[in-house]
């Protein structure tokens, strides 16, 4: 699965882009505040899967 890093700021003004890099490529953008990974946007099926292993335990 690819992946990729960007500011808050450049999130913020390509957003539009990152959902749809997420829901038609399958990308993980992680979102950085001063060079440190602070959130990501990830494919519907990425968090549905995390969802359901952290229900199992």
């Amino acid at each position: 699965m690819e992946s990729e890093e960007m500011s808050v700021a450049e999130a913020r003004s390509q957003f539009a882009d990152v959902l749809n890099d997420a829901a038609v490529r399958g990308r993980i953008t992680y979102i950085t505040n001063r060079g440190r990974r602070y959130a990501a946007v990830v494919p519907v099926q990425v968090a549905e899967t995390a969802e359901r292993t952290q229900d199992e335990h």
